[in-house]
């Protein structure tokens, strides 16, 4: 925000101080069957002393990742023995960390961590009420991976942070390039994003969780901006909206990735730093979590960087690995072509065009679309092992599944909502409606869209996370809804 004076304030946080002490939180780094590599994320006022982190191979130096506004984020690249519960001590508190390498494991999926306006002036209680659940199921039945798969962050606030980012965004976005970028509108647009973070993951169902249980995360547009990407060039190109993806990239890669703003994602796949996308294994596991914004654009979803990316990713997986992909944006959807055809000539609905378009379903990308789903069809239809896509974003939870050439399923779960209110009743009702007609976008190999396990509707409005559990070799997959519970297990 700012004051009459035209300076900018700290960011908005609604009824939450931003706290000078976070962590320790937890990213995953694969693991080769002897140790599973782990780094751990704590933020202190600058100047002072980062704790001690213990393991029991001795204590563990920190570097430091960056260094702003009052504050010093501080990483500690440590290693636990491969197929047990590890421990941790870091600042004094003991800790304990199921291996994803044990035969048996669950791993949650979670995405759409708030809500476009008034985020951060919800009570504790009830914003959070479903990571309190997921945390204390946690206590009870440890996890063994926490994969976010987007919007961990909602930073739509950022349009507030500054004056003139207010008068940038009130302008129509082809005329946004007018607006002139100072150091000062920069730094807010940085402060923002860092701030934020630090409100985010102080949260104590989050933080409690975030310790104990590994991340994996990649982001989509609201860690930016809402719809960012399938915004018009004027306004993706401007000063302003250049310098906001600088300045949500710097932070997303010091808090989702846990590297320097100067480095670029950690498997290393994509040197210039372009693309994001990442590839963490263990054994018989692989998560791959394509990055869908750093390149998007109105007529894309990914440029040829994230392509290099996702199909190295593939080509490197070992053979009958199990492969969870964590797609931001569903990759199996209903036709969306109607509703843009409505959108393009109902008056007052352009403002939809952003939503279908940020979509792979989008009738702009739907040669790209073939191809994302011809590489993930063809992991599984060449015999090379199993893959499920997992997915968030729409505020709902649902699940897909396309019939695969030569027999078999390819599955689809998508958990949307651990904090953002269910949507409007209409909305789920019209996706319903496009749902029931199906879609095959390959030859031969057909989509549909399913409730989930005992739900009567296709969509479910409620909050969600998603459980996937490996037993004796099998993977199954049940959904936590807010006022359903728990349902049935999924076979997949």
């Amino acid at each position: 925000m700012a004051g009459r004076d035209g300076q900018a304030l700290p960011a908005r946080t609604g009824t939450s101080r931003v706290p000078d002490r976070v962590g320790p939180v937890l990213f995953s780094r694969g693991g080769d069957g002897r140790a599973d590599a782990l780094r751990a994320l704590v933020v202190r006022p600058t100047g002072e002393a980062p704790p001690t982190l213990v393991t029991e191979a001795g204590t563990v130096s920190p570097e430091i990742v960056t260094d702003a506004f009052g504050r010093t984020v501080h990483a500690y690249d440590f290693s636990l023995n491969s197929g047990v519960t590890g421990t941790y001590e870091c600042d004094g508190v003991g800790r304990s960390v199921r291996s994803p390498a044990i035969a048996d494991i669950r791993i949650a999926y979670v995405s759409c961590n708030g809500q476009e306006e008034g985020d951060l002036d919800r009570g504790l209680d009830e914003r959070d009420a479903i990571w309190q659940r997921l945390a204390d199921e946690n206590a009870a039945a440890p996890f063994a991976l926490l994969l976010q798969g987007g919007d961990q962050l909602y930073a739509d606030d950022v349009l507030h942070c500054h004056p003139t980012v207010e008068r940038w965004a009130a302008m129509p976005k082809t005329e946004r390039g007018a607006v002139e970028l100072t150091p000062e509108v920069a730094e807010a647009l940085r402060r923002f994003y860092f701030e934020r973070y630090l409100v985010t993951y102080s949260r104590p169902a989050f933080a409690s969780l975030a310790a104990s249980v590994p991340s994996i995360m990649m982001w989509d547009d609201h860690d930016i901006v809402d719809g960012w990407g399938s915004h018009p060039p004027e306004m993706l190109d401007s000063p302003v909206g250049r310098a906001m993806f600088a300045a949500a990239r710097e932070m997303f890669l010091v808090f989702q990735m846990a590297v320097s703003p100067g480095e670029t994602s950690p498997n290393g796949f994509d040197a210039t730093g372009a693309n994001l996308g990442t590839a963490v294994r263990y054994p018989g596991l692989s998560v791959i979590s394509p990055d869908l914004r750093s390149e998007r654009r109105l007529e894309r979803v990914m440029g040829e960087s994230g392509w290099r990316v996702l199909e190295t990713a593939f080509a490197t997986t070992p053979p009958q690995d199990r492969i969870l992909m964590m797609s931001s944006v569903p990759a199996l959807g209903p036709r969306l072509s109607w509703a843009e055809f409505v959108a393009d000539v109902l008056p007052g609905s352009s403002e939809y065009e952003d939503d279908l378009r940020d979509q792979w379903q989008s009738r702009t990308h739907r040669a790209e679309w073939r191809r994302f789903l011809s590489l993930l069809a063809g992991w599984q239809e060449s015999g090379k092992g199993a893959l499920t896509v997992l997915s968030g974003e729409i505020h709902l939870a649902t699940r897909g599944e396309m019939t695969l050439k030569g027999g078999g399923t390819m599955h689809q779960l998508v958990a949307s909502g651990i904090a953002h209110p269910a949507p409007h009743p209409g909305y789920p009702k019209v996706l319903g409606l496009l749902a029931r007609f199906g879609e095959s976008p390959l030859k031969g190999r057909s989509i549909r869209i399913r409730p989930v396990p005992g739900y009567a509707t296709t969509y479910a409005a409620e909050r969600n996370y998603l459980v996937l559990e490996r037993r004796d070799g099998r993977w199954s997959a049940a959904w936590e809804l807010e006022r359903f519970g728990r349902t049935r297990s999924l076979a997949i």
